[in-house]
């Protein structure tokens, strides 16, 4: 039997969740009492002998009560909140909901085939790793716009580091893979940015103005109408056309690549401009895979599990090599000596751990079937 919480200890949790003084107490653990009765009669059903249930985790159920009363008292005042919590109706119904929701996402979610768990090294040591460089990256503070668009850029691109492994965890390897495209962008424009210096960052910023205008995000059409002018003047320099507007109001920003011109080795898109300007045209295929499943391709439907996760954890500690290069000069000429010296150590304790990990992830052919 799952047995409850005593009152003190149940009040005491709700001091460690920091509930606010106002709510009822009493009304919440009078709930509590009867979802915990009722989650022990489902768990303790003949009919459900067959299943195999985990303990029962009393702050679950003490989180699932909480948010379902708070969310239904929203916007009432005092008054209303009393006469709701006198009504057994409610009290009834906001009950079994609780019950519901923590037998049905606790006890019988669905699990689907998952090939590693948060606690392998794989996972654990890159996740490290992202926690230490996102906090770092938050605790640096510049009046520098280009170096505060260096920091972001890294935030977004460890940030999205940690969503591909949080979908790997739960099994979800081909939303993860297409998710790698995103911080594949992410970094192939970084290291185009910082290869080329202040002239390409100036002239990124003045493309974000040019998609805002665009997406027609400018307030003002006096200013929106000056934008695009300006867009048009620009255009001429490269002989494009007004069917070009939107690839160059995207990727316009290369042609501060010295000596630059459309031609067949360089286009205005991602693969041909953008990947291949950052010196990363290898991941061409591997892209051109990632892209077919971002666009719901038969690959999203009918495809290895195993390939794919093999593929993604793969490809993300590539990414990750890279960018962790740029973060640690990036970081180095922020803190001081004693901060670096800090992060040298787990540098030196971790990153051999992670290329022995990669080296031992099995080799990946993009041209081997990927389909069940």
């Amino acid at each position: 039997m799952a047995k409850p919480l005593s009152k003190e200890m149940f009040n005491l949790v709700l001091t460690y969740l920091n509930v606010v003084e106002t709510l009822d107490k009493d009304f919440l653990y009078d709930i509590y009492e009867v979802v915990n009765d009722g989650i022990d009669g489902l768990i303790n059903n003949e009919e459900n002998k067959a299943i195999r249930f985990v303990p029962v985790n009393p702050i679950s159920v003490i989180l699932y009560i909480l948010n379902e009363y708070v969310y239904s008292i929203k916007g009432l005042n005092k008054e209303q909140i009393e006469k709701l919590s006198s009504d057994e109706n409610f009290a009834s119904k906001l009950a079994s909901i609780c019950a519901d929701k923590y037998i049905t996402n606790e006890q019988l979610n669905f699990k689907t085939v998952k090939f590693m768990n948060k606690y392998n090294p794989p996972i654990s040591s890159l996740e490290l790793y992202l926690n230490f460089a996102l906090r770092s990256l938050n605790n640096i503070k510049s009046d520098n716009p280009y170096d505060n668009l260096v920091s972001d850029m890294l935030k977004k691109a460890f940030g999205l580091g940690q969503c591909i492994l949080n979908l790997l965890i739960d099994g979800f390897e081909t939303e993860a893979f297409s998710t790698w495209r995103t911080l594949h962008e992410n970094e192939c424009i970084l290291i185009c940015l910082i290869k080329n210096g202040e002239p390409m960052f100036r002239s990124y910023f003045k493309h974000i103005k040019y998609a805002l205008a665009y997406r027609g995000q400018i307030k003002s059409k006096e200013e929106t109408d000056q934008i695009f002018a300006e867009i048009k003047e620009e255009m001429k320099k490269y002989d494009l056309k007004s069917k070009d507007m939107k690839k160059f109001i995207e990727y316009g920003y290369l042609f501060e690549v010295e000596g630059i011109k459309l031609n067949d080795d360089f286009k205005l898109n991602f693969r041909d401009g953008v990947q291949k300007l950052a010196g990363l045209g290898r991941y061409s295929k591997v892209y051109e895979m990632s892209s077919e499943i971002s666009h719901s391709s038969p690959l999203l439907l009918f495809s290895s599990k195993e390939y794919y996760f093999t593929i993604t954890i793969k490809h993300l500690y590539e990414s990750f090599f890279r960018l962790e290069d740029i973060f640690d000069k990036f970081y180095k000429s922020f803190v001081s000596k004693d901060f670096y010296n800090q992060y040298l150590v787990l540098k030196s304790t971790y990153m051999q751990q992670l290329q022995y990990i990669y080296r031992t992830i099995g080799p990946i052919n993009i041209l081997d079937k990927a389909e069940n």
